[in-house]
């Protein structure tokens, strides 16, 4: 296990392309930790960074407090388990996982007895003999992890290592690899762009854009305490609910509705005129039948989850997506009005220009 610190990292392609920006990060030992982010938001060049594939422009890499930039990737103690696995072809399974081994200068006993300890943990010892080509996408995932835990590193790095597989086998693989890196009591550093997996595997998420770090914490904190728009956008299914309203001293107003600022908001909203209003799918509350605090909408598709369904209403000039159990549709169809109010203590408000929250 280590420790790990990104100071300042920045990294320039071809002169004028900006992959990461001024960059920090400090992971602690023992601690699973997920990037997360868009498609080319810079995650993978921060892990290619960390093994040393690519050397960044400016910035230090430390582990445990030592700087490592001018180590050679063989030096860094690190594994790395890529997207596609990078197995090779021609070799079999024991070969697969025995090649990093062999560049270390391992004795040929203490190669086996790795590769019987991995193949236990990972349930591949059947495997051994067969190369990759007979293997299923599950079993060629279990071989590029038992390659990596073979090397016994201080730090594992793993790229979208569940991107290749089926919605089942993905959900699964999820919770082995929670269970797996749990029992090893190792640092690692996962990068996602599903935020599911983020979910389910880590102890905190750095959530990146455009090679820069837009905030850092548990799910909840991220989630609950977004500190701007694009991180509570980024994060939920459904995604959040984004109104822009008007402000007039003590109320809020959104085309004919009118409402109170609710008094633990006042400090943060009522000298402003327009705010932007967050309000997550499940914290919007649907009724059949108009009352005190309620808003008109209209009833325009629906998608059913089970037991629950995600309503698209459109109030005003906005559609507002809510989320409720599917049993209080029955006798309501498209194009019927209903009323909607929100958990009011849930709500997320956001500065009109810079979109930082509030």
């Amino acid at each position: 296990m280590a420790k790990l610190e990104l100071k300042n990292i920045t990294k320039i392609f071809d002169k004028h392309v900006v992959g990461l920006k001024g960059l920090n990060l400090e992971i602690e030992d023992g601690e699973f930790f997920t990037i997360l982010g868009p498609s080319g938001s810079g995650k993978s060049t921060v892990l290619r960074i960390i093994a040393g594939l690519e050397k960044q422009n400016e910035g230090d890499v430390l582990i445990d407090g030592m700087n490592i930039n001018d180590f050679l990737p063989q030096q860094r103690n690190v594994s790395f388990v890529f997207q596609n696995y990078a197995l090779y072809p021609h070799m079999n399974v024991y070969e697969n996982i025995v090649v990093g081994l062999r560049i270390k200068g391992c004795s040929s006993e203490e190669i086996q007895n790795r590769v019987i300890e991995v193949s236990k943990l990972l349930e591949i010892s059947e495997l051994l003999k067969r190369k990759p080509k007979a293997l299923s996408g599950g079993q060629r995932q279990r071989v590029a992890l038992a390659r990596a835990i073979a090397k016994r590193p201080q730090i594992f790095l793993l790229d979208e290592p569940l991107s290749n597989l089926d919605a089942l086998l993905r959900e699964r693989m999820r919770t082995e690899l929670k269970l797996l890196f749990k029992q090893l009591k190792t640092t690692v550093i996962y990068v996602t762009h599903d935020q599911q997996e983020a979910i389910s595997l880590s102890d905190r998420i750095a959530l990146i854009d455009k090679g820069t770090l837009k905030q850092i914490g548990s799910y909840e904190k991220l989630y609950y305490e977004p500190n701007s728009l694009f991180v509570a956008s980024f994060l939920g299914s459904p995604h959040i609910n984004v109104l822009k309203v008007d402000v007039d001293q003590e109320k809020f107003i959104l085309g004919s509705s009118v409402w109170e600022i609710h008094s633990d908001y006042l400090p943060r909203i009522r000298n402003r005129k327009k705010v932007i209003m967050g309000i997550r799918p499940e914290d919007v509350y649907v009724h059949l039948v108009s009352d005190k605090n309620r808003f008109p909408a209209k009833f325009l598709e629906v998608e059913k989850m089970g037991k629950y369904a995600v309503l698209n209403l459109k109030l005003h000039n906005e559609i507002v997506r809510a989320v409720i159990e599917k049993k209080l549709l029955e006798g309501t169809r498209k194009g019927n009005d209903l009323w909607i109010n929100f958990e009011e203590k849930n709500l997320q408000f956001f500065d009109a220009d810079s979109y930082l929250s509030l």
